[in-house]
């Protein structure tokens, strides 16, 4: 061969490479990839080998494959089949893991279990262009796979999503729904909320009015904690709840999802809907309870976390009924959810009201408890000890940890990592949930553009948390979960928003080896992405094409504002002057003096030369506020 004839083939050969290596775009990152050079065409006839334990997944491809490609698909004993799945015995596997390969023979899976098998059915979707994910024929695409040889397996067991249904309710439909996108991308938890002030969201059928009562309040509409208070007398129609077979039907649809889920029943506090149900529960028996529909009622300005409750929604933990309550809802909980942990929430506890009680005083006195932190914690070993007679154990919010923690309880860290942290050393095992870094429903691109909750969570510091903090065991930490609370969500399409394509930052890092992190490569793949959540019509937040804009006040009391791209290649054009800016306008390329009389910054992002995101309009009054003063 000239060398004229093999610099052409040599560059032929990394220009394939590199086009391979831009179509393998997989979240979660692999353990380990290799990207061959060519692809495998899918042929007409397609023809899959499973053996009998993995049958469900290959009757899941024969589905797709035929819907969507319109070739035809059939399970075969052949071994030249396209596709084999085969079950090894490997234990560098593990419980989850596979191998993939694609090559000129078509594809090979070995897995030791379902979940191997399904996560690598996952890798290929994502391997397929992304019309695979379509609901309809897609005759005109080539269907091709790269040549790849992946071997997978997760970093931590626990990789979570914990979906609110008790501040809004979501249907059966609409949980599965939730399911089939987590399994997307290896998520294998899901702590279901159950309870709270708002609503009870699960039939114990010893306990009819829970959700006779419990699951029902006033509709409203409005911004949370500032919702009118209902009249007494004011239908209840908003609401909804599980029945036992509706849980049933989840939980069988989660295992073909290799999806656990972890049931959460928030005690002592976050009581209200329990307490409209079961009044004599609480240390305030006599107080004319309702269904809390958004209205605030509760002081949160307490110094660390001592909250006051102007309505008290506690449980009394020196009433022997609440215990009794208790057993029944645990017991009923534990025939139906066959996962190992279920949850008390035992979180944001306001405890004025237990202060004040002379059944409490008796109980701290007979009991030899010194504070309510103790009494929290008396109460939560009585919990513990209830779940233990049920086959089950124990998790609970950091908060769980105050007084003491229960002998044998597992911890979810959610104020920071400090508690879990501490449980960690305690050789407690732990699940890392942040609020500075996991969860969901803090705004996540510009403030202005967006919901106000509590504050802000850009994907790119979602994706640079990491679950074992310095000092502690990585064998304590079970592995980390994005949590979604949903007082401002209403609607599944508003979860999904707030969920994606955050979630998918939660499960690479949950899933990946810390080593491979690599924020740029993520994102970029998060954007490839974007095509599958399109075609399968899911709603999700494009704010990481938002400039981050932030201001300075000068000693002259003059105004700057700058502006920074969470993702590299994006151009911020901007106006001042009231007009809709285009790539015509100004182009940010420096701090901009913001002119005395401007009432409203314009700002829209360019990539490669077309807008992209939204349009944002900025009050000048709101960019004051954040204005950090430069002396």
């Amino acid at each position: 061969m000239s060398l004229k004839k093999f610099s052409i083939f040599l560059i032929a050969s990394l220009t394939t490479l590199t086009i391979n290596a831009q179509k393998v775009q997989l979240i979660p990152e692999p353990s380990s990839l290799q990207i061959g050079n060519g692809k495998f065409i899918l042929p007409n006839q397609i023809s899959i080998q499973v053996p009998s334990v993995f049958e469900a997944i290959g009757t899941e491809m024969i589905t797709r494959f035929k819907k969507v490609t319109g070739k035809n698909a059939s399970l075969s004993n052949q071994k030249n089949a396209s596709i084999r799945f085969e079950q090894v015995e490997d234990k560098t596997l593990g419980k989850e893991g596979y191998q993939l390969t694609v090559n000129e023979k078509g594809i090979l899976v070995k897995a030791q279990t379902y979940a191997g098998a399904l996560y690598a059915w996952q890798s290929i979707l994502q391997l397929c262009p992304p019309a695979i994910y379509s609901n309809q024929t897609q005759p005109k695409i080539v269907w091709s796979i790269p040549f790849v040889q992946i071997i997978d397996t997760p970093r931590f067991e626990w990789r979570g999503f914990m979906m609110d249904v008790s501040r809004h309710f979501f249907t059966v439909a609409e949980v599965k729904k939730m399911m089939d996108e987590m399994a997307m991308y290896k998520l294998n938890r899901l702590h279901f909320h159950l309870t709270d002030d708002q609503g009870w969201r699960v039939e114990i059928k010893a306990l009819p009015k829970l959700t006779q009562v419990g699951a029902w309040r006033p509709n409203r509409i409005g911004k949370w904690h500032n919702i009118t208070k209902p009249a007494s007398e004011e239908p209840k129609t908003y609401g909804g709840f599980y029945t036992q077979e509706d849980i049933k039907d989840l939980v069988a649809y989660a295992k073909t999802k290799n999806i656990e889920i972890m049931p959460e029943i928030d005690v002592p506090g976050h009581s209200m809907a329990f307490l409209a149900a079961y009044p004599q529960l609480s240390t305030t028996p006599n107080y004319p309870y309702q269904v809390n529909t958004g209205e605030e009622f509760i002081d949160w300005s307490g110094l660390n976390g001592h909250i006051t409750a102007r309505i008290d929604n506690n449980l009394d933990p020196s009433k022997k009924e609440v215990y009794e309550y208790l057993d029944i809802i645990f017991g009923e909980l534990a025939t139906l959810f066959p996962f190992e942990y279920m949850h008390m929430g035992g979180d944001e506890t306001a405890k004025n009201n237990w202060a004040k009680s002379d059944d409490i005083k008796a109980l701290m006195q007979r009991e030899n408890l010194k504070t309510q932190d103790e009494v929290q914690s008396y109460f939560v070993r009585r919990v513990e000890k209830i779940m233990q007679s049920k086959g089950k154990k124990l998790m609970g919010w950091d908060e769980i940890l105050e007084g003491g923690l229960a002998p044998e309880a597992a911890v979810m860290s959610w104020r920071g990592v400090k508690g879990g942290a501490e449980a960690a050393r305690q050789k407690h095992p732990v699940v890392m949930s942040p609020s500075s870094h996991n969860y969901l429903d803090y705004y996540q691109g510009e403030a202005t553009a967006e919901g106000s909750v509590y504050a802000g969570l850009r994907m790119k510091k979602t994706y640079s948390f990491e679950p074992v903090p310095e000092g502690v065991e990585e064998k304590y930490i079970l592995g980390n979960q994005g949590n979604l609370w949903s007082e401002q969500l209403q609607n599944i399409r508003n979860l999904e928003y707030m969920a994606w394509p955050r979630l998918m930052a939660i499960a690479e890092v949950a899933w990946s080896p810390k080593k491979s992190k690599d924020w740029e490569r993520f994102s970029k793949k998060v954007e490839s992405h974007f095509a599958i959540l399109d075609t399968l019509k899911i709603k999700y937040a494009k704010s990481i094409y938002d400039p981050i804009v932030t201001t300075t006040l000068n000693t002259k009391g003059e105004l700057y504002a700058s502006m920074e791209g969470e993702v590299n290649g994006l151009d911020f054009y901007y106006t001042i002057d009231e007009s809709m800016p285009d790539a015509y306008s100004n182009h940010f390329n420096g701090p901009i003096l913001i002119p005395e009389d401007v009432t409203i910054l314009r700002v829209i992002s360019y990539q490669n030369g077309k807008p992209i995101g939204k349009l944002l309009n900025i009050p000048i009054a709101a960019l004051k506020l954040r204005a950090v003063k430069v002396l």
